[in-house]
């Protein structure tokens, strides 16, 4: 009879709190005051959300941007955001805002499957990180950087970027140096303001460790770095004229990738003259000649190389 008795108030029990425990848990990460929660933990509860109506499919970074702001600025719940997704996934077209309102003050930057990516930016000012979302360590210079209108991210990065109060480094001060020498102590990473006003160009390697854009060199607006013994003089394309030095503001550059170390030919309008290699995106080295190379109209990677190519 007590043995009876103990299992009918046990069940009863379970049957009570069942439904709540199992509503609790649907939503466990999703508080109705979204606002509680910190950055981090928004981008947590609205990626589950959206990746629980879609099945699977991940947030796109601007509508992602989006909710982040509304949150902070027009105070929307997680039941608004909620509506928002089941509408937008509703449509056949990409998402857009809903009315014409926001204004966009930071961007997120996702490099998707460690592959290089560029995203536009509503400002001109060089960026900063305001939130690092990715487990990858996002390292300006090394897996991310900006220019002007834009951003870049590498190697798994993924943040949410705004404008810097800072400038652009010698922007406007009439300071700007036409070669700054950069060097790698004990082969370890650091960075050499520039002021330049373009892009710079390794001009003279200076060290017996070799010097390889992407690899042991890169820059960002207003520096470089170099890391494994690179020591080198860097020139600043800017003083040659024309635009700010950056190829692809006149629309002259490609983006080339050897994907699966297979050869890929890429077009190349053989009216903008002879190719160079602007950045190495890979780990591979593009060696021109063996690793990359250009015959009228085409360029070809190879071997793992991917890069981006510009005019000379």
């Amino acid at each position: 009879m007590f043995k009876f008795l103990a299992t009918s108030l046990l069940l009863a029990g379970l049957l009570a709190t069942s439904p709540s425990q199992a509503q609790v848990g649907a939503r466990a990460y999703a508080p109705e005051n979204i606002s509680q929660l910190s950055t981090s933990d928004q981008v947590r509860v609205i990626e589950n959300e959206y990746r629980d109506q879609s099945r699977g499919r991940s947030i796109p970074d601007d509508q992602l941007d989006f909710y982040l702001d509304q949150v902070r600025y027009s105070r929307w719940t997680f039941s608004r955001i909620q509506t928002d997704i089941a509408t937008s996934l509703r449509g056949n077209s990409n998402w857009r805002p809903p009315g014409s309102g926001w204004n966009q003050r930071e961007v997120i930057c996702t490099s998707v499957n460690r592959q290089y990516r560029e995203c536009r930016t509503p400002y001109n000012g060089p960026a900063r990180i305001t939130q690092q979302i990715s487990s990858t360590r996002c390292v300006e210079g090394r897996n991310w950087g900006s220019r002007p209108g834009l951003i870049w991210v590498d190697q798994g990065c993924r943040a949410r970027f705004a404008e810097s109060s800072t400038g652009w480094p010698g922007w406007g001060s009439g300071s700007g140096q036409r070669e700054v020498t950069c060097e790698s102590k004990d082969e370890r990473y650091r960075q050499c303001n520039t002021g330049f006003r373009g892009q710079a160009r390794l001009v003279r390697q200076l060290s017996k460790h070799a010097c390889i854009e992407g690899r042991s060199w890169g820059q960002a607006q207003g520096m470089v770095w170099v890391s494994r013994g690179c020591r080198a003089r860097f020139e600043d394309t800017g003083w040659a004229g024309g635009n700010d030095g950056y190829p692809g503001n006149s629309g002259q550059m490609v983006t080339c990738e050897s994907n699966d170390d297979r050869r890929r030919q890429c077009p190349w309008n053989e009216r903008w003259g002879r190719p160079r290699l602007i950045q190495q995106i890979s780990k591979t080295a593009c060696i021109e000649g063996r690793t990359w190379g250009y015959s009228y109209n085409t360029l070809w990677v190879d071997n793992g190389c991917r890069g981006r190519f510009g005019a000379r």
